[in-house]
């Protein structure tokens, strides 16, 4: 796989030849289990998949490199880069503006851009009618597109079975850049309509099996279809698609039962499903199951907590959080600086979308055994700085010194 250049402060001394060690040993990918780094009476099994994925790296690099090579110009990214708020507040103060917010909110009008400038497409893909838009103004968004070849993939299919008269049914949240970039993309081609879990498909279902009218559907689904949308004749044919960063097993999940609601209705088998159902199971990116099969692996072993580390706003670090939350205490940090003691820490509930702040969280037993990952957008050095704020409230920094000479050695 493509080397990428990115900046050095994003690495990490001590994860980087953790990653390439279990590399060598696992050139196939299919150890998923941890890498225990023993501190003595703290026991840290890191993940054997986390941290930057293809897309990301791509992104980075290409923002860095586009800012370096355009000393002077009006740099814009369209909205944040990548859901990391280390790497999104590195690029603003080497002097890039955003033009909106995750949301799609405007923060820099277009109407103040010109040809002259700058503007990066994050890893996230846009819309067709901000991409028209922008090229309407003269600004060259081909050279500085750092869509991820993975939510590509994911249009290029969405136009495939388009093609052949399937509706497009997208698994993602409908306020997310990438979702709405999909959308665009595959309703350009087809009727397409968005789903964001297991009970928008039953919902779905009722429409396709004649349970609900189409005044229901206009309804419930207000919003997430395209324009023109007949639930008459647009649930005849579907394919399944997703946004990249959902939990791979949900998607499957919803596809799997789509796919028996088709077989209900028309009374098919398997050998002619594909006359109403599209196989669309290599849409699923690769870093999205490494990462969470990671987790499944992780999870096997016995530990006190589990500590997460990404941004708030990540989709892909949520769904990390959401399979280790099932299985034991579970804290979501953007960073070192949310463990304030060995007493207190600050932690995200994507839940209730705040922050909180829980007392006592470490257990007094020892060993203490904790969990650790962190999401596709989170830098090696991130997770490094976690470790070792811990060692600090923890009293163990010359154990955790001991550990990093035998990396460097």
């Amino acid at each position: 796989m493509k080397q990428f250049t990115i900046p050095f402060t994003y690495r990490s001394q001590l994860i980087s030849p953790i990653k390439e060690k279990r590399k060598r040993e696992d050139k196939l990918k299919k150890d998923f289990t941890p890498t225990l780094l023993d501190l003595g009476d703290v026991r840290i099994f890191l993940a054997r998949h986390f941290g930057f994925c293809y897309g990301v790296e791509n992104a980075i690099e290409i923002a860095f490199r586009t800012i370096d090579e355009n000393p002077g110009k009006r740099i814009f990214l369209l909205s944040e880069m990548i859901h990391n708020p280390k790497v999104n507040q590195d690029l603003i103060e080497r002097g890039v503006q955003f033009l909106q917010d995750t949301k799609g909110n405007s923060i820099t009008p277009f109407s103040a851009l010109t040809k002259e400038d700058i503007v990066i497409i994050p890893a996230f893909g846009t819309t067709l009618a901000i991409e028209t838009e922008l090229q309407s103004i003269g600004i060259q968004i081909e050279k500085y597109n750092t869509t991820c070849p993975f939510v590509e993939k994911v249009w290029n299919r969405s136009e495939q079975i388009a093609k052949k008269n399937y509706t497009v049914v997208i698994h993602g949240k409908p306020s997310h850049e990438e979702t709405r970039a999909t959308f665009s993309h595959a309703a350009a081609n087809a009727a397409a309509v968005v789903v964001s879990d297991m009970a928008d498909a039953v919902q779905l279902a009722d429409f396709i099996l004649g349970k609900k009218d189409i005044h229901t559907f206009l309804k419930e689904f207000d919003g997430k279809y395209s324009k023109g949308f007949d639930p008459l004749k647009h649930f005849e044919r579907i394919g399944v698609v997703n946004q990249t960063t959902m939990l791979a097993s949900d998607t499957q999940g919803i596809a799997d039962f789509l796919k028996q609601v088709m077989i209900e209705k028309y009374n098919l088998t398997e050998q002619n499903i594909h006359e109403r159902f599209a196989d669309t199971r290599d849409t699923l990116c690769y870093a999205t199951n490494d990462n969470q099969s990671a987790v499944y692996g992780l999870l096997k072993q016995k530990a006190d907590l589990a500590i997460v580390v990404g941004g708030y706003n990540s989709s892909n670090t949520s769904h990390l959080v959401e399979l280790c939350e099932e299985k034991l205490p579970t804290y979501f940090i953007d960073g070192f600086q949310r463990i304030i003691s060995n007493q207190q820490i600050e932690h995200f509930s994507f839940h209730e979308k705040k922050q909180l702040t829980t007392d006592a969280f470490l257990p007094g037993k020892r060993p203490l055994d904790i969990l650790m990952t962190s999401g596709a957008s989170c830098p090696d050095a991130e997770v490094e700085k976690v470790i070792h704020q811990l060692a600090a409230v923890l009293g163990i920094e010359t154990s955790l010194s001991k550990l990093l000479e035998t990396f460097e050695s």
